[in-house]
This record gives structure tokens, sequence and C-alpha cells, in this order.
């Protein structure tokens, strides 16, 4: 017998005037009591009298014979119940997946459409409608994780899986993965002189430019970059040993990354101006403009240096008043 899973959150769900319980399981499965089901159409749970006609092996609440034809295999699906450990780790308890309650909702109002329900049905029907004002297949997922506390924990296991796919444990042979071509459509939005030298040593400001379009692009980006900047060692100067993109993994990582690139380079190639580039990528990332002030810091702490070309022509811009 296969060990039952544990409920690792556990709430109440409030629709209307009724109070349902939910609970997660250890693998991410909503569940909504089985109680809760019957509690949810104002039904008390009940045992099957023997004249009665309905579907065998068919939870109560959907076994009368006249609402199978609208009984989908979406439905059936989530049908089956599912019995689970309660957080306290000692009680035993059954339900279904949360999505059975949408679901169940639209057997009810279709069948009551097609005139099939028989008078002690119609007020299935009704508690129906109440249900679906505020229930949808995403809506009940989001409603149970907002009730149980699961949504904190399940932004972070998200966050958790997607680092383990996208970051290595070790450091990839180097391989080039930014193409002339990236750097030539930022260099010409930034006004900055295409030059060997400028391509060869490229202004700091370039490394932002990076990490702001694409690295932060990156699924769960900005916590992506923090761990990549993390994995890749430094030198006793405090530069990285490494490029950022050989700190990802082999395939998914460079898979993503190679993505993001294209999306960019393409995006910047269209713009006119950085203020068009930055609108663009706004639309598709929903990414804010740079934010200048930062930039002002990276200026002042090459002012005891020599300004290259490209950083008195950036200084005199954030230096600019239109008034």
């Amino acid at each position: 017998m296969a060990k039952k899973l544990k409920a690792t959150h556990e709430g109440i769900l409030p629709i209307g005037n009724t109070e349902l319980n939910v609970a997660v399981l250890e693998d991410g499965t909503r569940i909504i009591t089985q109680s809760a089901v019957f509690k949810a159409f104002g039904r008390t749970k009940r045992g099957r009298a023997l004249h009665e006609k309905r579907v065998p092996n068919m939870p109560a609440f959907i076994d009368a014979n006249n609402l199978q034809p609208f009984i989908g295999n979406d439905l059936k699906e989530v049908l089956k119940q599912i019995d689970y450990v309660e957080k306290n780790g000692k009680t035993q308890s059954s339900g279904y997946n949360a999505l059975i309650l949408p679901k169940l909702c639209k057997v009810y109002l279709n069948a009551r459409q097609e005139k099939v329900l028989k008078p002690q049905q119609l007020p299935l029907a009704r508690a129906s409608e109440i249900l679906l004002f505020g229930l949808s297949n995403i809506g009940i997922i989001a409603l149970v994780d907002e009730a149980t506390g699961y949504q904190y924990d399940r932004e972070e296991k998200e966050l958790q899986t997607i680092l383990k796919i996208l970051v290595s444990d070790e450091i990839l042979e180097y391989q080039k993965q930014f193409q002339i071509s990236f750097y030539k459509e930022i260099f010409r939005l930034w006004e900055i002189p295409f030059t060997p030298h400028n391509i060869k040593r490229k202004p700091r400001f370039i490394g932002h430019l990076t990490n702001k379009f694409v690295y932060q692009n990156l699924p769960k980006g900005i916590f992506v970059l923090d761990k990549l900047k993390e994995k890749t060692p430094r030198t006793i100067g405090g530069n990285y040993k490494y490029r950022l993109h050989q700190s990802l993994t082999k395939e998914a990582g460079i898979e993503a990354l190679k993505k993001v690139l294209y999306s960019v380079e393409a995006l910047a190639s269209v713009s006119r101006d950085k203020r068009e580039f930055e609108r663009l990528i706004e639309e598709k990332y929903g990414q804010k403009e740079i934010p200048f002030t930062d930039l002002e810091e990276i200026i002042k702490e090459d002012e005891d240096a020599e300004l290259s070309d490209f950083n008195k022509k950036l200084k005199k811009a954030l230096d600019y008043n239109s008034k």
C-alpha cells in the first residue's frame, strides 16, 4: 500500500457565507476535503439507499443518473478520492483535487440548462451559481494557496526549482555567447563609438546594461543574476574570473540566455534610440527604465582616473539640465 501524503498547509476558504476546509499536500496537490464538497453545495454527506438507482463507484454528490451525460473527462480525472494525513501527522482525512469544485458547478448548471434536473436538485444549481461567481480553474488554486498560506512557500519552491535548472554547480568551459552584433546595437543606442578599442575594453556601463536587459530577463532573473554572481569566483582585485554565463547550466541555462539575447538584440535593432529601446523592453518584460542615479555612482568611482571619451560624454549627459 502506497504511503499516504501529508498535508503541509491547511486553512479555511471562505466563499460567500460558507467556509470550506482546504489543504495543500506534500506534492503540491491542492485539496478540498470531502465534507467541504458537500458543504459547498449545502448538502450533508449521506449513504446510498438500497432502492436508489444511482451510478456505482461514483462519489455520492455526482452519482445521480441524470447527471452522467454532463460529466466530461476533465471532471473524471479529479473524481478520485484522495486519502491523506493531516498536518498534525496523526489524523487521517479524505478529499478531492480542489479543481473538482468549479467542474461540479458546471455539471449542475449544464443539467439545469438542459432542463433535466429534478426539483430536489435545483438548489444545487443555485449553489453552483454562487460558487462559480468567484471561482475558475485557476482561481480555485490561487484561493486555496491564499487560504492555507502556501503561496509564500510556493514562490520559494518555484525559485529554487528555476535556480537548479538554470545555474550550474560548476564553471562551464568558455564558449562565446554574446555576439558582436549584440554589442553593435547597444553601442549605437548609447552613442558609444564602435571602435576596436571600445569593443576590446568595454566601458563598465555595458556590463550594467547587460545585467539589466539580458540576465534580469531570464526566468526569475533578478534572483538568477544574484546566484550567478555568488557562484562565479572573483580575483583578488574583485573582478570576476569567468564570464557570468559560464555559471549557467549547459543546456537549460544557456538556451534560456540565447532566447533572451536574440529577443533583446531584435528589439535593439528596431529602436531608434535608447528611450525607445527601453520602452520596448518594458512592454515585453515589464522592466522600467535604467535608474540614472546608479550611473552617476559608476562615474564617481572613476573620477580620480582619467575619464574615457565615452565617460566624458556620459557625465556631460548626466549633468545636463533642460530647465
